[in-house]
This record gives structure tokens, sequence and C-alpha cells, in this order.
């Protein structure tokens, strides 16, 4: 044998035993089992909850505006002040409307002088009508018809410059009724009772109305503290979830110690569309759809103020004792479903194709050693749990973690437990 040829064989014994060997750790690797953390199917009672945050703000809040254009002379409350229903508030500048009422007090005079002298005047021209008819038709040689025509002329002026006169004096009456009322709204009263909660005036400004804008004549916002509401939003795949009574938890972000209880009084039946952070930097026109929800509190604190940032956890469904599992043990998979044997050939074709990869959600069930994936029925979502309505029964073993492991694995894997991490703490020495 040449030396080539052992060569040869030396070479083709080594890539044999290589090649084995490769064979034999896939083999090994294909089943190896899988770390898995181990759950049970139990009975537990889940509440279904939806969480959404949002601000504290009264039920009753008025803004006080003005209505005149005037410099505020006196302000007759501070913020935060508790002011009753009728209280005086805010002092404008009076005399330019007292100057307007005293014109119009004037002219109404003027105008009523005018309207009696016209009543006169009327009255005089119709008796010298009626004489002058009177003559023509008892004596018609002693009065010239020229001369009663004239009368009845004189008579028709008059009764028209009355009429005028009348109307000058209704005139001057509604201008004067609008200078008084001008002049009353230099005194502002509280429309409600409650607290004032933003006053961004002070005495010497100029109030303004506000034709163009709210916000320019806004003098001071009063709340009635009565009855307290947390305002959230809602994202519109949550909202349908949501019913008038349902029973809240509202968290308060400055008193963190403590829960207030509350219940859904009004849902939106309109959306309230605002650009999302990620939108606003991509530059699309994509929008949060978000539905404003109000719950009124049972118990607020005695000192709660409107804008205080709240979070509410709203209840929409309880389960007691019913069958679940954990949220992370719930996966998505493609899952060939075995048509009805009792169809025709062409019906089990189609469906066949119809069920064939379609995706499934279920849960690996451990048994022996292999995870098998089996489709499940879910119910409501707790905050760790899912409610099973179908697929599994009590006492199951199931994949319930990691994350990463239920999603790698795969339909008759093996598995085991995964070790229990050890809790590290101080020691005493």
């Amino acid at each position: 044998m040449s030396r080539g040829v052992k060569i040869g064989l030396i070479v083709g014994v080594i890539a044999l035993g290589v090649g084995g060997f490769v064979a034999a750790a896939v083999v090994k690797n294909k089943h190896k089992a899988v770390e898995v953390r181990m759950d049970t199917v139990s009975r537990r009672d889940l509440v279904a909850a939806v969480t959404a945050s949002g601000k504290i703000d009264a039920e009753k809040t008025v803004d006080v505006t003005a209505d005149i254009t005037g410099r505020i002379l006196k302000l007759a409350v501070k913020e935060g002040d508790v002011v009753k229903k009728g209280q005086f508030l805010v002092q404008i500048d009076p005399v330019q409307f007292e100057g307007a009422v005293s014109r119009g007090e004037a002219l109404l005079a003027s105008n009523e002088a005018a309207l009696v002298q016209a009543r006169t005047n009327r009255d005089q021209t119709k008796r010298q009508l009626d004489r002058a008819m009177q003559i023509h038709s008892t004596a018609p040689e002693l009065i010239a018809t020229e001369a009663v025509e004239q009368a009845q002329q004189a008579y028709d002026v008059a009764v028209s410059t009355f009429v005028a006169n009348q109307a000058q004096v209704q005139e001057a009456r509604a201008s004067l009724q609008e200078a008084r009322d001008n002049l009353a709204r230099t005194r502002l009263y509280a429309p409600i009772s409650g607290r004032v909660v933003r006053l961004p005036v002070h005495e010497g400004e100029v109030a303004v109305p506000g034709t163009f804008s709210k916000e320019t004549a806004l003098l001071m916002t009063i709340a009635d503290l009565s009855t307290i509401l947390a305002k959230v939003q809602v994202d519109e795949t949550d909202v349908v979830r949501l019913h008038l009574g349902d029973s809240v938890a509202v968290s308060i972000d400055a008193y963190p110690d403590t829960t207030f209880l509350g219940r859904v009084t009004k849902i939106s039946n309109s959306a309230k569309l605002s650009q999302t952070a990620a939108a606003a930097q991509t530059g699309t026109n994509d929008r949060a759809v978000d539905f404003d929800v109000e719950v009124t509190l049972q118990n607020p604190p005695a000192d709660v103020r409107p804008d205080l940032s709240c979070t509410a956890r709203i209840v929409t469904d309880t389960r007691k004792n019913v069958l679940s599992i954990p949220i992370i043990a719930l996966t998505v998979r493609e899952h060939e479903k075995v048509p009805n044997e009792d169809l025709a050939p062409q019906d089990t074709i189609r469906a066949v194709k119809k069920f064939k990869k379609k995706e499934t959600e279920g849960v690996f069930v451990v048994r022996d050693g292999l995870a098998t994936f089996r489709p499940v029925k879910i119910g409501i979502a707790g905050d760790e749990y899912f409610e099973v309505v179908d697929g599994v029964r009590e006492g199951e073993t199931i994949v319930g973690g990691t994350y990463q492991a239920i999603r790698d694995l795969k339909d008759g894997d093996r598995v085991k437990p995964a070790p229990e991490k050890k809790k590290t703490g101080a020691t005493a020495s």
C-alpha cells in the first residue's frame, strides 16, 4: 500500500469519526431538556380592571369674566378663599358708566318732555279739526274747503310727531337701561358657592371682555368642591369595557398613602384625539384615541385641589373561584386543526386548507417531561392571571415561564424545572 493511499484512509477515518461525533452531539442537544418554570392550573378569584390617568377636578366650576372694559379698583377675595353665592368679588371703575347713566337719564327726560308737547299739540289740532268739520257740515258757506283740508293736514302731522316722540322715549329708556346694566357689571358677585381656585388678576389692571379669547377676560375661577371628580382618559380599546356605576379605586399623587373609592358617573361618547409622542418625533399623523371618563369620589380629602394628578383603577368585571393560568403562560402558535372525518373528500380538502397553519392561543401542557401545545379559550384578564374557560383541567402542569423559554419552545420539546434561585441575604457573623 502506497503512502498516499495510507494518508487518504487515515483522513477518511478521521472525517468519519468527526461526523459521527457531530451527529451524536446534534441528537443529544435535540433531546436535551429545556429549563422552564412550571406552574399548575388552579382556581383563583380574578378582578379585571382598566387603569387610566388624569386630574382631579370639581364637578361644578365657573369662570368669572369681565363683560366691560375698565380698571379693577378692588378685589374683595384672595385665591383660596371660600365664597358664598351672591358675595361681592370685584369692583371695576364705574366713572364712565355712571356718566353714561346720567346722560341717559337726561336724554330720557328731554324726550319725555317733547312727548308731552307733542301730545298737547296733537290734542289741539284734533279740536281744531273737529270744529272745522262741524262748521263745514252745518254751514259750509262759513268755511272754505281748503281750511278744512289744512286742519286735517295739521292734525296728521301732529299725530306723526307724537308717534315719533313715543319711539324716541322708548329708545332713550332702552339706552338708559343698557347704561344701568353696564354700570351694574362694574360690581361682580359670586355666581355659585365654592372656593376661589384661580385669581390671575390684580388691583390696578384693566379688565377687558373676552371677545376673541376667554383667557383675556378671566378674572377668577370658582369651584364647588362639594363634589370631587377624577377626570381620566381611557384608551379606545378599554373604554368599551366600562359601564356607569363601575367601582373605582383612585390614587392621588399628593396623597401617596391613601386610596379613594369612587364610581364611574360619565363616559364620553366622543373621542379626544391627541398626537402621540412617537408620532410627534417621527412627524406622522398617528393620534391616540382616548375617551374622557368621570369618576365621582365618595370621600375625597377635605383639602383636595383641582388639577392634582391621579390614577384610577376601574374594576370592569370579577370572577370567583375560576380556573386560571399565568398571563405569561399564554402564547400563540400555528396549530393544525383536524377536520371532521364525516365530511365529504372535497369538503375535507377545503377544511384542511382553511384550518392549517392558523395561529391559536394556548399553553404548553407538561406530561412525562414533554411540553405539548394545547389551545385554550380565555375569559377575563386579572392583574397576573387569565381566566381559562376551556382547554385545560384543574391540577394540570403547564409551562409558566420564562418569557424567553416560552417564546422559543416547540410542540413536543422536552422540558425540566429550572432550579430555583437562591435568596441572598446578610448573615450574622
